[in-house]
Order: structure tokens, then C-alpha cells, then sequence
């Protein structure tokens, strides 16, 4: 095997490759992909299909079995008496030289976990660098990058192995959630390659919301490739993945009517406030929205459209309300600090919420002081909570006169328009269909590129070297416009040469040339140049990623 025949002239390479082995497969014994609950949206023309034990989603998508699993143990039982790399010869992982790198997104959504689960998984904007550091710090991840929003924590990789680097972003879930992995797996969706592209373009496009069609996902994957920038470990492969993804939610926006009359999360909180109210009591409901970011100030606007027209903002900061007061100048919007928000919620009889806190900032000991509210409103004080971490606890709900909401009850409010939306989402997904072929044709003729390199850097030694003995025979007193000119004349002549060759190394989906083409045109190339190198791809991420650990 290859893996093993490249580090055998090094002593010391195939010791710190024998330890990383044996750190990432041993304890991958007992683990079986069968533990997780595999989720799969059912949105018309998607051929994914949900995942049961040993049941594979597609040639690219193939899951592994509890009969193969158990018989790559009894493998690895056999092996222990032999070394660490003989282990590697036995264990399959020599597909890694057949493969390329998969796409793997793992998380949970307001689809598949309730509010009480994500938000311990949550992980503020802040920390999303870290994050990736630490994702791409573990033995089969080379690239990462974290979507966290109140309705989705997920998290894409690029993955040596696939399932094996499955397994090491679940431990990571479950180390930083505290939540034992398997209860997350029961919670967990898991894709690979085309499918994790196409889920994503159907997030960005808002399709995968709990509103069809809202609008805020889409600035917050462009919010993931401007923080990612320049972070290691955001790398090619996730960066235009993401790019990508804003791409298919824009195009999905301009080319269909999916966000026409289409409601964020913000405004089907404001319309599950008024479902709850009774209905001539709009006008004298004495409305609280604490926070003024995003969120708070799309509440704000909803409640104007509404017909409110006063309201109290506590925030942490007079400065975004006078912004949110200037865009609204017909209504009256009070401002009041944080200091002051038990005292203005003792004073509301709705009370939005939508803080970046981590803590709750209401419990059941700050609601039951708090004056009753009138029976005009129905006698109930009630709290639309749209944040995740939850802003209030859910334990405020055991008071008789108070009753709290979360993301998740905002279900009763979009289900009215579903039969709509799907028929518009069934034009979304043609666009998406486009762009993930032309994604995959991109990065499928990815492989190319080492070829591509290598034809380049020895077609440019022969230059370099024919100009040198070119030069020396012509005499040290040439001219510098001379000399200049002869360097322009050997690289124009190379250039030109390759131009033909590049062309048919390149498959990106914008010509009729299939990638089964260009591969065989790689081979050619590699064989008449003699560019194959003697370590496999497989050994050059492994003595990457030991590199990577020993520093």
C-alpha cells in the first residue's frame, strides 16, 4: 500500500504516523453511524431519502453499516499482534487515497431539536473563529465553518474521512453543548457532499426556515463568509461553498416571488402576539420590546405595520432606538436602560424579547411581583421570546397570570401559507439544482489541480533553464532590453503551448466537456510528463496534519 511504502525511508515519519493512527482509530471501535437519527427535508424533487441502518443515500452519500462496522473491528482485533501500519493496511482507510476530501454538514434545526437543546449548542458570532480552530484542529478535518442562528447551530466541514471525521465533530458538539452525544445523535442531521451543498443553497434561499422564504438567513451566511475571512481553517473548498450559497439566495429572491409577502421570524412573533390578544384590544396593549438589534428593531416594524403606535424599547444603549425613533418618526418609541426593565415590564402587557444574553433575563421570581395585567387583554401578561438562548425561562409559564412563547410555538403562525410557499419553493429548487451541479463540477475538477501545477512548474524549469544557456552564450554585455525581450519571448512561447492542455484540464460546468473527460485527459498528461509523485494524497494530508499537531 502506498501509505505505507511513503514514510518507510523515515524512522521518525512512520513512528509520528503510527501515533496519529492509533490516536484517531482506536477509539472509533464501537462506534456505528446506526446511533444517529438521520433527518431529510421533504421538499418537492429531492431525491434524498432518510437514512435507516445500512441503507446508503446515494453512490456519493453511502453510509456505513453495523455488519461492516463490526467487521472492520473483528479486523482490527486480528491486527493488534502487528504494527500500527500494517493496522492501516487493514482498515479501509487506503480509500482515502481513491476519494476525494467529502463535505459533511452535521447539526440540528428548529425541524429536528427543540429550543432547550440548541440553545446549549448555540455559539455567538464572537466565537465562531475559535470554533473553526478547534474543528480543524481534530485528526480528519481540514476546513470548517459554523452557522449558528435561533432556529440552526450547523456546522460544515471538509473531512479527510468522512465518517470518522462525523464522529469527531459529534464529540466536539458534545463537549461544547455538554449534552451526552447520544442523546445529540437522536437530535442530529447529517449530509454529505451533494447533498450538504444543496442543503445549504436551500437555507440561504430560505427554504429550510420555519418562515418559507424569510429573509434574515441570507445575511447570516453572508455574515459567516465575513467573519471566516482570513481565519485559518476557513478554507477554499467552505469559502466558496458559502459564497456560492449567497449566490443561489439572491438569484432565488430576484428570480421567484418566494419572498413576496413572506414574514420573518420577527413578524410572526408580532402576529402570534395579536393571534393570543383579544381583537379589539390592539389599540390600548401596552407594548415592551426589549432588545434593539435585528430582531427588536423588525418587531418594532411589524407592530408599526400593525397599527401600534406606542411602544417602550429597553436596550443597553439609547443610540440604535434614536435610529429605530428617526425611521418611525409617527410613532411614539420610549426609550428606557436596562436598569429600568423589571419596572417596564411591570407596566406592559406584551413583551417581546430578542437579546444576545446567554443568561435568561426573566425567571419566575421577577414575574410574580409584577403588577397584574387588565382583563382587556385577557388577564394574561404574555412574553414572545425570539431569542436563542432563551431571554425567558420556561418556568415563568407556571404563573397563573403570565405565559411565554419561543421560536418554536411561531409553528402555528406560518402554517396557514404552507400550500403556497411550497408551490413557489418547487421554482427555488430548479435554481438550486443549477447551481449545485455547477459547484460540484467546480470542485470536482479540483483533482486537476496538482497536475496542472506540476505540468506548469517543469514546462517553466525547461524555460528557465534553455534561457540560461541561451543568455550565457550571447554574452554578458546583452542589453537589458534585450534580455528583457528574450524572457518575454520564452514565457509568451510557453504560455501559448500550454494554453491547449489547461483548457482541457479544466471542467468547472461552463462547457459541454464532462469531468470524466478531463480526468482521462489528467491521466494522459500525468503519464507523458511523468508527474506522478510517489506519495499518495492520502499521505500528504496525514503528514500535514501530524505537521499541523506538532507545532
Amino acid at each position: 500500500m502506498a501509505a505505507a511504502s511513503g514514510f518507510a525511508t523515515s524512522v521518525a515519519g512512520v513512528k509520528t504516523m503510527e501515533s496519529l493512527i492509533l490516536k484517531t482509530c482506536s477509539s472509533s471501535t464501537n462506534y456505528s453511524l446506526s446511533q444517529f437519527r438521520v433527518f431529510c427535508k421533504p421538499i418537492v424533487n429531492n431525491n434524498r431519502r432518510i437514512v435507516k441502518r445500512g441503507v446508503s443515500l446515494n453512490p456519493r452519500c453511502d453510509v456505513v453499516s453495523a455488519e461492516s462496522l463490526d467487521l472492520e473491528n473483528k479486523n482490527d482485533a486480528r491486527a493488534s499482534s502487528v504494527s500500527a501500519l500494517e493496522q492501516l493496511k487493514n482498515s479501509g482507510v487506503d480509500r482515502y487515497s481513491k476519494e476525494k476530501s467529502s463535505i459533511v454538514v452535521v447539526g440540528l434545526s428548529v425541524h429536528t431539536a427543540p429550543v432547550e437543546m440548541r440553545e446549549k449548542l448555540a455559539t455567538p458570532e464572537a466565537e465562531w473563529p475559535r470554533a473553526i480552530g478547534e474543528l480543524c484542529g481534530l485528526h480528519h478535518i481540514e476546513e470548517a465553518a459554523v452557522l449558528s442562528t435561533c432556529n440552526r447551530m450547523e456546522i460544515y466541514v471538509v473531512a479527510l474521512s468522512w465518517h470518522r471525521g462525523l464522529r469527531e465533530v459529534t464529540e466536539w458538539m458534545a463537549k461544547t453543548s455538554g449534552i451526552p452525544a447520544s442523546e445529540l445523535r437522536e437530535h442530529l442531521f447529517i449530509l454529505r457532499d451533494n447533498d450538504a451543498t444543496q442543503h445549504l443553497f436551500e437555507v440561504s434561499a430560505g427554504l429550510d426556515s420555519l418562515v418559507l422564504g424569510e429573509g434574515q438567513i441570507l445575511s447570516q451566511v453572508k455574515q459567516v463568509v465575513k467573519v471566516g475571512q482570513g481565519v485559518p481553517g476557513f478554507g477554499r473548498n467552505i469559502s466558496d461553498l458559502f459564497k456560492r450559497a449567497i449566490t443561489v439566495g439572491k438569484r432565488v429572491r430576484t428570480e421567484t416571488n418566494i419572498a413576496s409577502g413572506a414574514v420573518s421570524v420577527s413578524s410572526a412573533a408580532v402576529e402570534l402576539a395579536l393571534m393570543k390578544l383579544p381583537a379589539s384590544s390592539l389599540p390600548t396593549t401596552r407594548m415592551l420590546v426589549i432588545g434593539a438589534g435585528k430582531m427588536g428593531k423588525l418587531v418594532i416594524k411589524h407592530l408599526v405595520s400593525k397599527g401600534c403606535t406606542q411602544m417602550v424599547v429597553v436596550n443597553r444603549s439609547e443610540e440604535r432606538v434614536a435610529l429605530i425613533r428617526e425611521e418611525f418618526d409617527s410613532v411614539d418609541i420610549i426609550y428606557k436602560p436596562l436598569t429600568e426593565m423589571i419596572t417596564c415590564a411591570s407596566e406592559a402587557d406584551v413583551i417581546f424579547t430578542s437579546t444576545a444574553s446567554d443568561i435568561p433575563l426573566f425567571m419566575k421570581e421577577h414575574v410574580e411581583g409584577l403588577s397584574p395585567v387588565g382583563p382587556d387583554v385577557g388577564g394574561l401578561r404574555l412574553f414572545i421570546d425570539i431569542s436563542v438562548p432563551r431571554n425567558v425561562g420556561s418556568c415563568v409559564s407556571e404563573l397563573d397570570d403570565a405565559k411565554v412563547y419561543n421560536v418554536d410555538d411561531l409553528k402555528e403562525v406560518v402554517a396557514a401559507n404552507k400550500e403556497d410557499r411550497h408551490r413557489k419553493a418547487m421554482e427555488a429548487q430548479v435554481i438550486i439544482s443549477d447551481e449545485s451541479k455547477q459547484f460540484e463540477a467546480w470542485r470536482d475538477s479540483l483533482e486537476t489541480v496538482p497536475t496542472i501545477k506540476k505540468l506548469r512548474a517543469l514546462v517553466e524549469g525547461i524555460r528557465v533553464s534553455e534561457l540560461e544557456k541561451c543568455l550565457a552564450k550571447m554574452g554578458d554585455d546583452i542589453p537589458k532590453k534585450t534580455r528583457r525581450a528574450v524572457d518575454d519571448l520564452s514565457r509568451g512561447i510557453m504560455n501559448k503551448i500550454l494554453h491547449g492542455p489547461m483548457q482541457h484540464l479544466r471542467c468547472d460546468g461552463s462547457d459541454s466537456r464532462t469531468l470524466g473527460e478531463t480526468l482521462e485527459n489528467m491521466h494522459a498528461l500525468n503519464r507523458m510528463f511523468s508527474l506522478e509523485t510517489d506519495i499518495s494524497i492520502f499521505e500528504q494530508k496525514i503528514r500535514a496534519k501530524t505537521e499541523q499537531s506538532q507545532k
